[in-house]
């Protein structure tokens, strides 16, 4: 059993940061709370770790409840977005930090110490401290340190939101990996689809301080369960259901919006009873795929995405007329701004 959170609100003075929120999350997995600023995600990750107290609700580690236990009582690894690492310590003493903490024996302390140094890939380098270091390499040593007194559950608050596009990339891997070889109960906090896409096992989506949906990656994107889900996950287009587009398919919609997604929408260089016209407004070279900006006859702009190999295949030109047609479309009850 690994954390069930059941039935937890917790409001700041007015603010209802999280509104009766319950999940379970399976022991040795690793799940992402996603969802934008505001949405309660933070707030639900320092619930779990102690860092704050629930007005109402349990809070169920390992299969006891911890609702009011403290930090040090929880033994759970915290790693925060800008690394807290003590400037005036080494790596080595900074990962040994919580070993020493709790009077580990010094035997035990330089093994583990070493043994984390090889896991986190910065063998050699325990003896510099975090300035001499790269962002990446402080985070890891971050993550190290959480790892040191070997927690049940293993909290990450945004740990790359301070990192540059290409380490973040590459410490996605890096995570992913090292999770596969230590197995914590690891939950992490994030606001990039892509990022929570990549390195989870499930997703739990938050908004408003309300869980919107949990469930795989391809779940969460593939069948999406509302339509802030819809939006929030994966780019979109959102149409009036009255929109020509869909006219040629037969498509009628009770609601008054429709959601495509951008390879969803299929342009072909001929007319057919299925498709209706467009012009090319822009093309963008996006290196693995290209985007179509399209201006349709009822003054709708639709975006589209195409494989290298259908761009050049058609041969698509700003200001070309065009056709296009929906293969897959989606519609709610309701649409909230993101």
């Amino acid at each position: 059993m690994g954390i069930i959170v059941e039935h937890v609100s917790k409001r700041f003075d007015d603010f209802q940061a999280v509104d009766q929120v319950s999940l379970e999350i399976k022991t040795g997995s690793l799940v992402a709370l996603l969802g934008p600023s505001g949405s309660g995600k933070s707030t639900l990750l320092r619930l779990i770790s102690g860092l704050e107290m629930p007005d109402s609700g349990r809070i169920l580690l390992t299969g006891r409840d911890a609702t009011h236990e403290t930090v040090q009582e929880r033994n759970i690894g915290f790693v925060f977005q800008h690394y807290a690492l003590f400037k005036h310590l080494t790596v080595r003493k900074n990962i040994a930090f919580g070993l020493e903490i709790h009077k580990a024996p010094q035997g035990k302390i330089k093994a583990r110490v070493e043994e984390l140094l090889e896991l986190v890939q910065l063998a050699g380098l325990g003896d510099r401290y975090p300035s001499q270091l790269s962002g990446g390499q402080r985070q890891r040593v971050a993550l190290a340190r959480a790892l040191a007194v070997e927690p049940k559950v293993l909290l990450l608050d945004e740990p790359f939101g301070a990192l540059d596009a290409k380490v973040r990339k590459d410490l996605r891997v890096w995570l992913r990996r090292l999770h596969d070889e230590v197995h914590v109960t690891t939950v992490f906090v994030t606001h990039d689809q892509e990022e929570a896409m990549e390195v989870s096992d499930e997703i739990v989506v938050m908004n408003q301080g309300k869980v919107e949906q949990i469930g795989t990656p391809a779940e969460i994107y593939d069948h999406p369960a509302s339509a802030f889900v819809m939006g929030f996950i994966g780019p979109v287009n959102v149409l009036p259901s009255s929109s020509k587009i869909f006219s040629g398919n037969g498509f009628e919609s009770p609601y008054p919006e429709v959601f495509v997604r951008p390879q969803d929408v299929v342009i072909e260089i001929e007319a057919s009873d299925s498709t209706v016209p467009a012009r090319v407004n822009r093309i963008i070279h996006l290196g693995w795929e290209i985007q179509a900006e399209l201006a349709m006859d009822d003054g709708q702009v639709v975006t589209a995405h195409l494989t290298r190999d259908r761009y050049d295949l058609l041969k698509i030109q700003p200001q070309q007329r065009v056709y296009v047609r929906p293969k897959d479309t989606k519609a709610f009850p309701l649409f909230y701004s993101i």
